[in-house]
């Protein structure tokens, strides 16, 4: 029996590094299960979209398809875009069945990677003390997300020892360089921001120019194509094939 297809779905971006970032990320999924049939596919601003890699898919023989929402936080994308985009996807094809995963989400593996970005960052800067983190996020209209955020920031800043603020690239204050200068109003200096960001583009190009612009000593590259990045997709992807498995299967 032939496992379920994964389609990784990116929202998108218009900046070309976002792009190559998530393919990237892709193929690092592929390596660890080459016996999986692996794509990429965006919700917007970059191509392909949901729709024509289910039509490949399906012209290449498969019938059941896990969407794994490359996602951090719960917010408008993931509870209407994603699964709308799949049911469409869906209805264009009788008999192919397309399961979405919760969400990527804040892992604790993401703090591996976020750490290994921040010590990049330090050594490139020739940083050698930390009185204060910022970590930033995208920022929604979703206070539920950008809630997960806050709560991401303050099991950093707890596993650090350190004060940590919260800042948002959109839609809600504080924005990195209000963090920044937070920080700096309470006498801290040494202060470095990471960026709770799958991929680059225009956002984390704005918390990077606001954050430096404020004092901080260093920024963070976004998570990137991580192998640890990697294990959460295929996690997601594991308990999605199991929902795709009839219940009456399962008991026979």
């Amino acid at each position: 029996m032939t496992a379920p297809a994964l389609i990784a779905l990116a929202h998108g971006s218009r900046d070309p590094r976002s792009a190559a970032t998530i393919h990237a990320l892709t193929e690092q999924v592929a390596c660890l299960r080459p016996d999986l049939r692996v794509a990429t596919a965006f919700l917007d601003h970059s191509e392909p979209d949901l729709d024509s890699v289910v039509d490949r898919l399906v012209a290449e023989g498969h019938s059941e398809i896990v969407v794994v929402p490359l996602l951090l936080t719960e917010a408008y994308h993931a509870h209407v875009d994603v699964p709308r985009a799949a049911e469409q996807a869906q209805l264009r094809h009788d008999g192919v069945r397309v399961q979405v995963t919760d969400v990527l989400g804040i892992e604790a593996a993401l703090f591996r990677v976020l750490d290994q970005r921040l010590r990049a960052a330090l050594s490139q800067h020739r940083v050698r003390e930390l009185d204060a983190l910022v970590l930033a996020g995208a920022g929604s209209s979703d206070p539920i997300a950008n809630a997960m955020i806050s709560r991401a920031a303050r099991a950093w800043g707890h596993h650090h020892h350190l004060p940590t603020i919260a800042a948002f690239a959109s839609s809600v204050p504080p924005a990195a360089g209000e963090a920044v200068r937070a920080h700096r109003a309470d006498g801290r200096r040494h202060i470095a921001v990471g960026l709770m960001f799958l991929a680059p583009g225009q956002l984390t190009d704005r918390v990077t120019e606001l954050a430096l612009e404020a004092g901080a000593v260093a920024v963070a590259e976004p998570l990137g194509a991580d192998i640890e990045v990697a294990r959460i997709i295929l996690a997601r992807y594991a308990v999605g094939a199991v929902d795709l498995v009839p219940l009456e299967a399962m008991f026979a």
